[in-house]
């Protein structure tokens, strides 16, 4: 009697202990919801809106320190400045992408974070709430940039932010210099993919990320930005033309500050990117889950050898 009681608590105890897991599997195996798969939490999350106050301060700074660059390197009598601001352009976004990386992911730009959150790495809400803080910093980063210029360098450069064409002086009076829309856009497609495909993909995939390691990662997408502004900046050739954008919170922060011709064509920095981000999601999803070599070396050229001469060591 008393074993078959102690058998019966026995399997009620193994009963109720399984429950948990059942509920665990009933978890994972049930569909997300839509305000699950849109973060719609994160609106409500202090951690995430204290994660955006990195965003913001981040790109205030990384607006001003850029768009010093821009006005300083330009204003110098150097024979290539566009050489000289894609280098320091470089560095600057290398430094401030570590600095930022523990708190947000280090983002500082739409293009960024709509792409991650197109890929999956992060919600649709987080990302809004991440470009508003860049807009917002980008702003603050004009305003300050604003504050320490004179009129005149303010006037002369735009005050550093994302330009088409400029209005200067000529035999007959002001003309109009700088690139057309069409030329424009389709560069700000094509650097802005490239950008993705070249550095952040390395940064959302964690086997590489794991590999490379954060230092090198970040230095890699600052490297590829300052190769795509000096590219940019070259190909073109045109005077008022302030190469690719590539991240539409810089250019909204100037343009607002500004005003005046930044307006013109602004809607090219950010649909361009956005297409782009399109592109490059479309891009992930096609290309293989795992890496090439995944399954190990199996065509090796000494392996094929060896079975050729009927060796399998």
């Amino acid at each position: 009697m008393a074993a078959t009681t102690r058998d019966a608590l026995d399997d009620e105890e193994t009963q109720f202990s399984s429950i948990p897991k059942i509920d665990e599997e009933n978890k994972k195996k049930s569909p997300l919801t839509l305000s699950q798969r849109l973060g719609l939490p994160d609106f409500f999350s202090p951690d995430v809106w204290r994660a955006s106050v990195g965003e913001l301060l981040g790109t205030a700074v990384l607006v001003f320190m850029l768009d010093t660059i821009v006005i300083s390197t330009l204003e110098s009598d150097v024979k290539m400045p566009n050489l000289i601001m894609s280098i320091l352009a470089a560095i600057t976004i290398t430094i401030l992408l570590l600095a930022v990386f523990p708190v947000s992911g280090g983002h500082l730009n739409p293009v960024i974070s709509c792409s991650a959150a197109l890929v999956g790495i992060i919600s649709m809400s987080r990302a809004i709430i991440y470009i508003v803080a860049q807009c917002i910093g980008a702003t603050l980063g004009a305003l300050a940039l604003k504050a320490v210029v004179s009129s005149s360098i303010e006037n002369t450069f735009s005050l550093g932010g994302c330009t088409l064409t400029v209005i200067s002086s000529g035999p007959n009076g002001p003309i109009t210099v700088g690139i057309e829309t069409a030329q424009a856009f389709w560069l700000e497609i094509f650097c802005t993919f490239v950008f993705l495909f070249a550095s952040v993909w390395m940064a959302y995939d964690h086997r590489q990320a794991k590999s490379l390691g954060l230092v090198t990662i970040m230095s890699i997408i600052g490297l590829v930005l300052g190769l795509l502004v000096f590219i940019s900046t070259t190909v073109t050739g045109k005077k008022g033309y302030a190469g690719a954008g590539m991240n539409p919170a810089r250019c909204f922060g100037a343009a607002l500050v500004r005003g005046g011709n930044l307006g013109d064509g602004h809607w090219i920095f950010w649909v361009g990117p956005a297409i782009a981000c399109w592109a490059f999601y479309l891009y992930t999803k096609i290309i293989p889950l795992q890496h090439f070599h995944a399954d190990g070396y199996k065509h090796d050229f000494f392996g094929v050898i060896k079975s050729l001469f009927g060796s399998d060591a």
